[in-house]
């Protein structure tokens, strides 16, 4: 006696007389069942997603790394050059729109999750942020900057 076990998640589950499962797969990963002792069982391994071949005959749209602007200068050495350009975009649109306290916050959540090595001084890091966008009008002088950055 035996029964068939149908689902729309998977293969179909066959288990025969003396509980044997015949389902097997090759090396396609396609799903199918056969003779227990007929079949060529190998372990299958997890394999990782390859990237998709690159077709070399379109025209590369402008990578993140070729861009005419200098990178953040305080990203930290480990972090790749993908990582590293989303870090410098999200810290100079952060410059563009939010406050000192809401930079500083965020400079030493970068610091902690080992994404920035930051400096010391104040006045290095207020440089790099003016020159990334950060107005230097009111609230926002050196002064303002280095009280709440050094908390």
């Amino acid at each position: 006696m035996g029964f068939n076990i149908k689902n729309n998640y998977g293969p179909n589950v066959e288990v025969n007389a003396g509980g044997k499962l015949t389902l097997v797969q090759d090396k396609n990963g396609f799903w199918h069942t056969a003779d227990a002792e007929e079949a060529d069982y190998e372990e299958i391994k997890e394999e990782t997603l390859q990237p998709a071949p690159v077709n070399t005959d379109e025209q590369p749209t402008c990578k993140p790394h070729e861009r005419n602007e200098e990178r953040f200068h305080f990203v930290h050495p480990e972090i790749d050059d993908d990582e590293a350009w989303r870090i410098h975009d999200a810290v100079k649109r952060l410059v563009a729109h939010q406050k000192v306290p809401e930079i500083c916050a965020y400079l030493k959540e970068l610091k902690q999750k080992r994404k920035a090595l930051l400096p010391s001084a104040s006045a290095a890091m207020y440089k790099e942020l003016v020159r990334l966008g950060m107005p230097t009008s009111e609230g926002y002088s050196e002064k303002h900057f280095s009280n709440i950055y050094t908390k």
